[in-house]
């Protein structure tokens, strides 16, 4: 086992599943323990099946603005100060623009952009005490394009890597670091959605192409569990 990250905390959002999952245990194999926070009752006991030992799964609701600081307080009580937070959790809704309706709307800006913010106030606080702390925000490319049916998603998504910036400014020189990664969408669309009439309307050069496959695709959530789906 390496040992990149032997001896540090790490906290990941969305972690029961897609993105999340691959990063709690990518980090859970090179020394991480991992704190993994999910909406889904399953957390517990899949961040125990992680390698390593003593991981710490919670369940909770990234919608509640509480829950974040709750999250991270039992984290500090439980494991330790976390060394580096990593905000998966996301929730994509798809309809066309003038069919979106306010909860919908309200639910992806809660989930994508709140959640992701509140996790990273609240981790930043004890970061800052500590002097240290490594914030990997998950962005997507639909933050940086327009795509057909996402006016909710690419909108969380953008202000996501506006909040990553104001963050980065603010806590570097106090030895926090805070970045975004986009990936592509096209992993979370499904195959419906992959076809030669979706492609020719997608903006050229920002998808792979239709021979590229997923090592793992990963089901989407619903809105009764916002925070189990992959940017």
């Amino acid at each position: 086992m390496e040992s990149t990250f032997a001896g540090r905390i790490a906290v990941v959002t969305g972690a029961a599943s897609g993105i999340g999952y691959t990063v709690a245990h990518h980090l859970a194999e090179r020394g991480a323990r991992i704190v993994g926070v999910d909406i889904d009752q399953r957390i517990a006991v899949l961040v125990d099946a992680l390698p390593g030992a003593e991981h710490l799964g919670i369940v909770t609701d990234l919608t509640d603005p509480a829950a974040a600081t709750a999250a991270i307080a039992q984290t500090v009580e439980t494991v330790g100060v976390p060394h580096i937070l990593v905000n998966s959790a996301g929730l994509a809704l798809l309809d066309p623009a003038v069919d979106v309706t306010p909860d919908r709307w309200r639910l992806t800006v809660d989930v994508n952009l709140g959640g992701t913010f509140y996790m990273a106030q609240a981790a930043g606080r004890v970061m800052l005490e500590a002097g240290y702390g490594r914030i990997i925000n998950l962005a997507s490319q639909a933050a940086v394009i327009g795509l057909d049916q996402h006016a909710a998603y690419c909108a969380s998504k953008a202000a996501v890597l506006g909040l990553t910036r104001v963050l980065s400014l603010e806590w570097a020189r106090h030895g926090i670091t805070v970045n975004a990664v986009s990936p592509p969408s096209w992993r979370r669309l499904g195959k419906k959605r992959r076809g030669p009439a979706r492609r020719a309307r997608r903006p050229s050069g920002t998808f792979p192409s239709a021979g590229s496959r997923s090592p793992r695709r990963s089901p989407r959530s619903s809105p009764s569990s916002p925070a189990t789906t992959p940017p």
